[in-house]
């Protein structure tokens, strides 16, 4: 079967932490839809999802991959995504494409760093918390709900109940059994405030379920229901074991006659052009309009080619369809269009609105590329996810002569895989250097690159990112003047350089009255005041923050050209910079870190020794405490080391890019020290 109707289809993306099971509760979901004799197994490295070789060796999803089943007529994608803290971008990758986001939450651990952040980052779509492995032993079942609304509201209510000793489930919404055993909680009081919620969008319903005491069937509250979904009214959870299979084909239930279709989850948002002028545009799910889809990721294989994978938004796409990527003039046709089953490909002759589907081989098809059958959209961009920053660094040192070249090739090939990866380029070391959102993330990109591209590289700790800003205001006129027979050279250029709030980057203005300097030259002048800017002012580091406004200056006849201008904007900016009170900003990071409660203590000490502060604390589950801090990236090496030694190897942490502050004093007179010394020497 394929989806014949817009309305059949159901996109849900599994997240959560890893460890939650959201693997094998796949498996389970495909083996009770009949998609899958049995159930693979994560240990056994036989999982539909699961088949890189990397994925088998550590036991974990280390990318982003595609499912679907028939359930009760419904066609079901679901998107199993990576749980590791490191791979977060990887798997927000999966929210463009989906109406529902399902966090997987484990009975037993609670609420997990990833927990919040998927919860955060599915804002706008239609969530839906599932609670596995209910049949382990000592659980809280009731503490974890409990904590589920704490943490995420009272919007979040069960749709069943788990049976005592997780033995199955006991559905309150479709068909409650008020009599039927639970292991909190009665299916009475679940059944009436998940009703009292729906109805809350309704007024007609509620005056009907209140005033006349009508009981109210399913299919009463179906469009309400998917209101309150769609407005984060509502978070239904669901109770499962995906081992032992209670509460699978219930989950299905509601997964198909629940969860929104495309037609009744909130509308992706498109827009049409760039920057502050992108403007808002409409894309609906309609099969007889013009084709737009959106490739949410890519995977790069030397063997197995370029694949992309992506959502139909509106319009009808067959292997004949002429399409152009983004902007580009030149169309190709898919030729083959392929659904996906793990690593199994199946072709189709036919996509429409809500479909996700694949194409191969055509590598000009990059991640959050939009393709489209007509003009009319060029210039569409589909907005993304919240990605984290990338804050853990490594300099790449290509053991073997000539692998710079194929290096340079592997790494824009990586990076469109995973949009938390960074690549720059070191100048003070001339060092390529790769940042991510852990040890790990680049740990994993280093073993795919051996794999993939064979490529042996060693590793150097980079620079720490420091920046530059400036916190008062001042002007400098410069005179650059050359003559050495000939032409010469002559510019000159005043400027003001004044500080910008925090994260505001770079702006540059032009006051120059009377054409002083003539506005050929305007370009030269910009350039030169970017160089000085990345040169920096006080430690060599880039300056950001700052308004550049150029506002007088002089021009000779003969003499002036663009390098002169140059070179006097870029000595006015230094001299202006300097006489600007500067400061040197360094990068500070978001700690997160679960551990046991008795060691907090020990934890909140350990921050403070490293000029850290603690922002806040929770409890994720009975005995545990999840501990948030801003430490500064130059005092966490060798952070993990010292948190296993005081919780003997039992706790977790994850990081975060977080923001600028200026560097204690004998911090920027060490990193001024430095910078003079190093320019002394050239």
């Amino acid at each position: 079967m394929t989806p014949t109707a817009v309305q059949d289809i159901r996109n849900v993306a599994l997240l959560g932490h890893a460890g939650s099971g959201k693997t094998t509760l796949l498996e389970a979901l495909l083996a009770a839809a009949g998609e899958i004799k049995d159930p693979g197994q994560v240990e056994r490295g036989d999982t539909l999802s699961d088949q890189d070789p990397l994925e088998k060796s550590t036991g974990h999803s280390l990318n982003t991959s595609l499912a679907h089943m028939e359930w009760a007529g419904h066609w079901i994608n679901l998107l199993d995504t990576p749980g590791l803290p490191d791979l977060l971008g990887r798997s927000l990758l999966a929210l463009p494409a989906v109406e529902t986001a399902c966090v997987v939450v484990n009975a037993a651990a609670g609420i997990e760093a990833v927990t919040r952040k998927a919860m955060e980052a599915a804002a706008d779509k239609c969530r839906m918390v599932i609670v596995n492995q209910i049949d382990g032993m000592e659980l809280d079942l009731a503490g974890l709900m409990q904590s589920l609304t704490d943490t995420f509201g009272p919007e979040c209510l069960p749709l069943n109940l788990p049976a005592p000793e997780g033995k199955g489930v006991v559905d309150c919404f479709f068909r409650p059994d008020e009599g039927a055993a639970t292991a909190f909680s009665s299916v009475a009081d679940a059944h009436e405030a998940i009703v009292d919620q729906v109805v809350e969008l309704d007024e007609e319903l509620m005056n009907r379920y209140l005033e006349q005491g009508q009981s109210l069937d399913p299919e009463q509250l179906h469009d309400p229901f998917e209101e309150a979904l769609r407005e984060g009214h509502l978070i239904p959870v669901c109770f499962v074991s995906a081992k032992t299979g209670a509460g699978v084909s219930e989950l299905l239930d509601i997964l198909g006659r629940l969860m929104p279709d495309p037609t009744e989850g909130n509308p992706p948002h498109f827009v049409k052009g760039d920057g502050p002028s992108a403007a808002p545009v409409e894309v609906a799910p309609d099969p007889n309009r013009h084709v737009v889809a959106h490739v949410f990721q890519v995977q790069n294989d030397p063997f197995r080619g370029h694949l992309a994978l992506f959502r139909v938004h509106q319009g009808t796409m067959t292997p004949n369809t002429q399409l152009f990527i983004g902007d580009a003039r030149k169309p190709f046709k898919p030729v083959h269009l392929f659904r996906l089953q793990g690593r199994n490909q199946f072709e189709t002759a036919r996509a429409v609105p809500g479909d996700i589907c694949a194409v191969a081989r055509i590598d000009e098809i990059h991640r959050d590329a939009v393709l489209h059958d007509s003009h009319d959209e060029d210039s569409f961009h589909l907005l993304p996810p919240p990605y984290p920053k990338p804050v853990f660094g490594l300099a790449l040192l290509p053991r073997k002569h000539g692998d710079e070249q194929r290096l340079s090739e592997a790494l824009p090939r990586m990076l469109d895989e995973d949009p938390c990866l960074e690549v720059g380029f070191e100048a003070q070391t001339r060092q390529t250097v790769v940042r991510g959102l852990g040890a790990l993330h680049l740990k994993l990109l280093l073993d795919q690159l051996a794999e993939r591209w064979n490529l042996q590289l060693d590793t150097a700790t980079p620079l720490i990112p420091y920046r530059e800003t400036v916190t008062g205001n001042a002007e400098a006129r410069y005179r650059h003047k050359k003559q050495s027979g000939g032409s010469g050279q002559f510019g000159e250029v005043a400027l003001r350089v004044e500080p910008l709030p925090r994260g505001s980057g770079f702006e540059f203005h032009d006051e120059v009255k009377g054409g002083t300097i003539p506005g050929n030259f305007m370009g030269a002048v910009e350039k030169g005041v970017q160089q000085a800017l990345e040169e920096g002012a006080v430690a060599g580091y880039p300056v950001q923050d700052v308004r550049v406004t150029v506002f007088d200056g002089k021009h000779h006849a003969v003499d002036s050209n663009e390098i002169s201008f140059s070179l006097a904007a870029r000595h006015a900016t230094l001299e202006a910079a300097r006489g600007a009170s500067p400061v040197v900003l360094e990068p500070l990071v978001n700690v997160s870190v679960k551990a046991a409660d008795t060691h907090f203590g020990e934890i909140s000490s350990e921050f403070s020794g490293r000029r850290g502060r603690v922002t806040g604390t929770d409890s994720p589950a009975p005995g545990w405490i999840m501990i948030h801090a801003l430490v500064p990236m130059a005092e966490m090496e060798g952070f993990e080391a010292r948190l296993k030694s005081i919780c003997s190897g039992d706790a977790e942490f994850v990081l975060s890019g977080g923001e600028y502050e200026p560097a204690p004093r004998d911090v920027q007179s060490e990193l001024a020290r430095a910078y003079n010394g190093r320019t002394e020497a050239h």
